[in-house]
């Protein structure tokens, strides 16, 4: 499929999604939205799609925010809209997503692009990279769940500060404040994901799928986290991975998944 604002590449069961508007400093608008939507909702349907990689393209931006322009002129009801179908979409759908996603940071993820990144599984930054909500300078709050997850990766009051402060944090920060895995050059980048990628490719997908359901249960409201994963582990053992996995080990060879 043909996208006018993202590219979409799979190779050897890695699918990287870049997201290609240098120009806007590869910001959000609704088009770039719901073509992500589409990458991503292929790469979940695609049982030999094992990882997705979310990048932007250049080295000055992953996200640089949203674009500004579409809804400085919304009513209430409008941004309030925006923010509900803008999470349904894109960045709930990526966070509940049983294929693993994985941003690779490579400049300023700002506003929406730090969101996206929030709603990836986990984040690996260029030492050029920049991260903040600075939502609060234009008058508004984050909208795309960044008032919920930066608090769960960073802390209340390191959250609150940068939310309120409507600041940029450099990349080691952010390593020292957990919102980052790892940060590295940034020609190192893409080669650590793939690297990161292959070691979880080696593991179960049904297994990986069931372990981010269980994890994220732990962070819903009213959703008692043990209980999730007691029945994934119990779901577990009535799969074909499950008898691969454990024969595989009795046998002393690797597992074949």
């Amino acid at each position: 499929m043909s996208y006018t604002n993202i590219l979409s590449e799979i190779d050897d069961g890695i699918n990287i999604i870049t997201i290609n508007r240098p120009s806007k400093l590869n910001a959000l608008n609704k088009e770039t939205i719901e073509e992500l939507h589409t990458a991503f909702a292929k790469a979940e349907e695609n049982a030999s799609t094992r990882i997705v990689i979310i990048t932007g393209s250049g080295e000055k931006a992953f996200v640089a925010g949203a674009d500004i322009s579409e809804f400085a002129n919304f009513s209430k009801s409008q941004g309030a809209e925006l923010a509900r179908k803008g999470q349904e979409l894109l960045f709930d759908f990526v966070a509940e997503m049983g294929t693993p996603v994985i941003a690779a940071i490579n400049g300023f993820a700002l506003g929406g692009g730090l969101e996206l990144a929030m709603a990836a599984h986990f984040r690996v930054a260029s030492d050029t990279a920049r991260m903040g909500l600075p939502e609060v300078s234009l008058g508004v709050i984050p909208g795309y769940g960044g008032t919920q997850r930066l608090p769960q990766l960073v802390g209340k009051g390191r959250a609150m500060e940068m939310i309120m402060t409507a600041g940029m944090i450099d990349a080691n920060t952010a390593l020292s404040y957990g919102l980052v895995n790892h940060v590295v050059s940034s020609e190192e980048l893409l080669p650590l994901v793939k690297k990161i990628a292959g070691k979880i490719m080696r593991n179960s997908p049904m297994a990986i799928a069931a372990a981010i359901n269980a994890v994220n249960a732990g962070y819903e409201n009213g959703v008692d986290g043990f209980d999730t994963e007691i029945e994934e582990f119990g779901g577990c053992f009535g799969t074909n991975d499950f008898k691969e996995g454990t024969t595989a080990f009795l046998e002393k060879r690797k597992a074949r998944f």
